[in-house]
């Protein structure tokens, strides 16, 4: 039977608070929120002049380092632990994880990527998505959160479940890495999308050592990408700001 326009369409499986929670973060995690994502490579731009990335094998390889031994992996434990402290109210336990994220980059340009995304984040989720409790938590921080800090002490203060926020998070990381990369290579659509796709197991492997990591276990084995981040800085001609 066909459906009028006038006839109501039912929920599905998801209750109020679960769409709701979706509903947050596809817009919080989409390309279309204002965080000013689509100025950064990440140092892409470098590795791409310098001849390390020239197609989709080679930018798949260097993505799938990036994500599971890089700053993919070290972003989601520092989104786990800013999640769980403030979920759980540690005020100083939340300024710790703060504190540590904003000094875990590598170059002046990815310090400048992740902290005024972050602050971005914070700003207009504060503006459109207000939640009781969120200006607690970000003061608690001493200053504006890196990104991930960010997503996490949000999802928190609005109830959305970790799980979902983390791999909505890698997927938004990876994407804009993706989105850079088919710019400077440049890629087609499909190949973008084909590389997302061979990333799919390292997204969801990423993110469940993330969640089962202390802070003593971040660390990061991507020297070349951290050399492109600093290599950046000087590069004649950008498009780019990292």
């Amino acid at each position: 039977m066909l459906m009028t326009a006038n006839e109501p369409v039912a929920a599905g499986a998801l209750g109020d608070s679960e769409a709701a929670a979706l509903y947050r973060l596809m817009t919080w995690l989409s390309p279309a929120f204002p965080v000013g994502g689509f100025s950064y490579s990440s140092g892409l731009e470098w590795a791409v002049e310098a001849g390390d990335i020239t197609d989709v094998a080679t930018l798949a390889d260097w993505l799938d380092a990036m994500l599971s031994d890089g700053s993919g992996f070290c972003d989601a434990t520092f989104l786990v632990h800013a999640f769980r402290a403030a979920e759980a109210g540690e005020e100083m336990r939340l300024r710790e994880v703060a504190e540590l994220g904003a000094a875990f980059v590598p170059s002046r340009e990815r310090q400048l990527e992740t902290s005024t995304q972050g602050r971005a984040f914070i700003e207009i989720s504060r503006a459109a998505w207000d939640a009781e409790g969120l200006d607690t938590l970000v003061a608690a921080c001493n200053a504006p959160p890196v990104y991930p800090v960010a997503v996490g002490i949000v999802a928190a203060a609005h109830g959305v479940s970790l799980g979902p926020t983390l791999h909505a998070f890698l997927h938004a990381i990876v994407s804009n890495w993706i989105s850079a990369a088919s710019r400077l290579v440049p890629l087609g659509q499909t190949d973008s999308q084909r590389v997302l796709v061979t990333l799919e197991q390292a997204v969801a492997a990423t993110a469940n050592r993330a969640l089962h990591a202390t802070l003593d276990d971040l660390g990061s084995a991507t020297f070349r990408a951290d050399l492109a981040s600093l290599r950046h800085e000087t590069q004649y001609t950008r498009l780019f700001r990292s």
